[in-house]
Formats: C-alpha cells, sequence, structure tokens
C-alpha cells in the first residue's frame, strides 16, 4: 500500500481522486486545503489528517518521513497556475508527484521540471485520462491503420456550461487558469494530437473568456474546434433534457461516441501510475505548447 498527500482537497476534482486512491488501495495520510470544506474526506479517508495552513502541512509530511512514514506519492489538485509550485514541493520532499491537468501554463516550465526530476530522482505524472478511453483508443487504432497519406477532417465541439461563479474564480483570471483553451480544452487538445498526430499550423478565430475556436492542422487530420462554458451555446435539444454540458467529436462526418465511460478514467489512470506506466513532462508538453499557442496568437478572419 502507498502512503499518499493531496494539495487540493476541497476542489472541484479532488472527489474523482480520492475516489482513484480508494480504488486503488492506496492510503491517503494527509490532505492541503486553504478552504475546509472537505466532508468529502469522510466519504474516503476520514482518518487523513488535514490543514489549512501550507507550512503545518509541510511540517507534517516532515515528521511522516524522519519517522519513516514517508508518504509515497503527493497528488495535486490546486489552481493551475500552482501546479509548477507544488510539483516542485513534491519532488523535493522526496515523493512522485501526480497533478492533474494542465501541468503548467507555460511550456518553458517543463523544462525546470525535468531538471529536478533528475536532481531528484523522483517523477512527475499527470492525468490525460482520455487515453485511456476504450472509444478513443478504438479511433487511434483506426487512423493509425489507415493510408500514410490520408488526411482526416476532424470537428471537435465541447460546452460545458459554468455558472456567473466561473468569471469571478481563479477560472476566470487568464493568467491563472490559462483561459479557456487551458482549463477546459486542453485534454480534448491532447487526445487530438494522441490520436491524428503533432501541430502543423495552428489558427484561432475567436477567444474570450467564455468561448474559444478555431483550426488546426495536424499530421492525420483538419480540426475544426469550438469550446465554450456559455449554455446559450448549447443545442436545444439538449437543454430540453435538461443537460449542461454538451460534447461531440466527427470525423469525415462520423460521430465518435465517447460521451460514456468517463467515471473510471482517473481509477484507470492511478492504476497505471502505480504500475509504471505513466503520462509525463514528454507526454503533457505537446497540448501545453498548443494551448500556450492559442492563448497568445493573433485572430485570424474565419473562412
Amino acid at each position: 500500500m502507498k502512503n499518499f498527500a493531496l494539495i487540493g482537497a476541497a476542489g472541484f476534482i479532488a472527489p474523482r481522486h480520492l475516489k482513484a486512491l480508494k480504488d486503488t488501495g492506496s492510503n491517503l495520510v494527509a490532505a492541503l486545503d486553504k478552504h475546509d470544506n472537505v466532508g468529502v474526506l469522510d466519504s474516503y479517508f476520514p482518518n487523513a489528517d488535514f490543514f489549512t495552513e501550507f507550512e503545518r502541512f509541510d511540517r507534517h509530511l516532515d515528521k511522516l518521513k524522519r519517522k519513516g512514514e514517508k508518504v509515497d506519492y503527493i497528488t495535486i489538485c490546486s489552481p493551475n497556475y500552482l501546479h509548477d509550485s507544488h510539483i516542485r514541493f513534491a519532488l523535493r520532499y522526496g515523493a512522485n508527484a501526480i497533478c492533474e491537468k494542465p501541468l503548467v501554463l507555460n511550456p518553458w516550465n517543463l523544462d525546470a521540471l525535468e531538471e529536478i526530476e533528475k536532481e531528484t530522482g523522483n517523477k512527475v505524472n499527470t492525468i490525460l485520462q482520455l487515453r485511456l478511453h476504450p472509444s478513443i483508443i478504438a479511433l487511434r487504432e483506426r487512423v493509425l491503420n489507415s493510408p500514410k497519406d490520408k488526411v482526416f477532417d476532424v470537428d471537435l465541439k465541447y460546452m460545458t456550461s459554468r455558472g456567473h461563479w466561473y468569471q469571478s474564480s481563479w477560472k476566470g483570471d487568464i493568467s491563472k487558469s490559462g483561459g479557456i483553451a487551458t482549463n477546459i480544452g486542453i485534454h480534448f487538445f491532447d487526445m487530438l494530437m494522441w490520436i491524428f498526430g503533432s501541430v502543423k499550423s495552428n489558427e484561432v478565430y475567436s477567444l474570450t473568456p467564455s468561448q474559444g475556436s478555431g483550426y488546426i492542422t495536424l499530421e492525420k487530420a483538419r480540426v475544426n474546434w469550438f469550446l465554450s462554458i456559455d449554455y446559450e451555446d448549447i443545442p436545444a435539444e439538449v437543454k430540453a433534457q435538461g443537460k449542461r454540458t454538451f460534447r461531440t467529436l466527427s470525423m469525415e462526418g462520423e460521430e465518435i461516441e465517447f460521451s460514456d465511460g468517463f467515471t473510471d478514467l482517473h481509477t484507470k489512470s492511478y492504476a497505471e501510475i502505480l504500475k509504471g506506466n505513466a503520462f509525463g513532462l514528454r507526454e503533457a508538453k505537446p497540448s501545453i505548447e498548443l494551448a500556450y499557442d492559442i492563448r497568445n496568437k493573433a485572430l485570424t478572419k474565419k473562412p
């Protein structure tokens, strides 16, 4: 049984990590968040020590290490702009890091983390759960087995409505979240490059705090993409079903169904990490570079 600590226990994504820890037979010994609405711990690890101050959390983990009860992994679910610092803390403490997407906001931060990996001998792992989705794996196999000169026409739309709170939180601050392309879209960009290859060209048609669109040419695909957190962008027939999220991926006009099968992907991710089959800095870099480029690119008029 591996010992874990968790940074960001009150966050939106933390319950998926807690479930993954429980499902893989791991042990959470300590958790940190400046917010104390962490009753979710009772459902998974009621005996985990909890801290609202980083300094006390740091001291506690140091005590555990000196007693021979060192934490093996530190899971990071904190806001995007803090990931870099918290990963460095985990590595220097002597643990492997498991960090939610995006690992960092800027590509050059990955180079510094790679140096610290070498210095400490510890590893950075990230959650790229769509690479473990059965439908996405099957699609990648189809593309890999297609003629070498075949370039697919792909359309990606992802609308996940958010309330007024979103723009008032750190998520609405582009310097902290990286904006919609990073905070909402990065795992889709990773998925697309994993399936269709690296970026050859990138055009951005629109980019606002609530939506973005563009056109990416990959080695084996021409991709039109659209992301939105505006409820009004969701199709009427989806709204009529009482849903606030809509995702669609089509290739050559064929709908690729991957709406189901998301619930256990974090557990699968943890199982692979514990077996040594993790996604690390190298795998995370292309999508971070693309999201950074989208964030900083001049807009192009849509044809």
